[in-house]
């Protein structure tokens, strides 16, 4: 049944929000009447104030953008009720919005999380879900309550890890499949046709942000639980490790995702780069060796392993 178009307020900030916005505004249903995202960063070498990708998007299409720092004055809790939303519609903005903030919703404030809920809640259920080895993940669309992620979930949809996923291209995918799960859940919405289901709270786990440190390698684990580490810290903070040099200097080396090989020789102890194997550095763990493509050493450029092999192992011959 054809009704009055639904008045949105996207709040989002990063790429993977821009992804979703992209396919909200061709949603016939509803139209975006204004575009919340985090106030402008300084970022590159001048420290310029740079755009937001979800700043970026809206401009294009001429929507209204408000960066607030906050919602602690009534000034800015006005203003966003002045828009008059039906949908709140929230995908990795990046503040915590209070009751104030939910309650001006008309029908609803909702949001794409990138996880099965309760599954990882919080900050970065993509990185976390690769690097705890898991082979599933997806997509929830839930209800927004001022618990953190703990609202009930309207729908869902999983989606597989593959083994050569990282970070970056779980994160396209999940992108997109949580812009049609969220134009399918306001569609739904619409017609009446969803029932939220609270969440199990006692299954309920955290994805907290990724520091710097977890990034360290321990090559005296399995080679799965390695290549999840390395895949899920990518492209940061990145997985590295301190390789003493042969001229006995220590180097930082961040490895790039890569492959498992096979076993490692008993005279080989985990953690060293035993050498060049199919154009791959080829790094020992536990059980088996690790085999990365690329790598970049502390204060350089990054190479190919052939390249570091030749230049910091100084291994090659004519």
């Amino acid at each position: 049944m054809a009704g009055k178009q639904k008045r949105i307020v996207f709040m989002g900030t990063p790429d993977f929000a821009r992804i979703v916005l992209e396919k909200v505004l061709q949603w016939s249903g509803g139209s975006v009447v204004a575009v919340y995202c985090q106030p402008d960063r300084p970022s590159g070498r001048g420290r310029k104030l740079s755009f937001s990708p979800v700043k970026e998007l809206a401009l294009e299409h001429g929507l209204p953008v408000i960066q607030p720092p906050n919602f602690k004055s009534l000034e800015e809790v006005e203003k966003l009720a002045d828009f008059k939303p039906d949908y709140l519609l929230v995908a990795a903005y990046g503040l915590i919005l209070p009751s104030a903030v939910l309650d001006i919703a008309a029908e609803m404030p909702i949001n794409v999380h990138a996880s099965l809920l309760p599954l990882y809640r919080g900050a970065a259920p993509i990185q976390r879900a690769i690097i705890e080895g898991r082979n599933r993940t997806g997509i929830s669309i839930m209800r927004l309550t001022p618990g953190m992620d703990e609202g009930p979930v309207l729908m869902e949809e999983s989606l597989a890890i593959e083994e050569q996923d990282t970070a970056t291209s779980l994160h396209d995918k999940l992108a997109l499949l949580g812009g049609d799960l969220a134009v399918k859940t306001l569609e739904a919405l619409n017609q009446g046709k969803i029932v939220p289901v609270p969440q199990d709270h006692d299954r309920a786990t955290y994805a907290g942000k990724l520091t710097k440190e977890e990034g360290r390698i321990v090559w005296d684990r399995p080679a799965k639980q390695i290549h999840d580490q390395i895949r899920g810290m990518f492209p940061w903070p990145g997985a590295y490790f301190d390789w003493n040099s042969p001229a006995g200097k220590t180097i930082r080396l961040k490895v790039y995702p890569g492959r498992v090989g096979g076993d490692r020789p008993p005279e080989v102890s985990p953690g060293t780069v035993a050498g060049l194997e199919d154009e791959h550095l080829a790094i020992a763990c536990r059980d088996k060796m690790y085999l990365t493509a690329r790598v970049k050493p502390e204060n350089s450029r990054e190479m190919s392993a052939r390249s570091f092999y030749c230049g910091f192992m100084q291994q090659c011959r004519e």
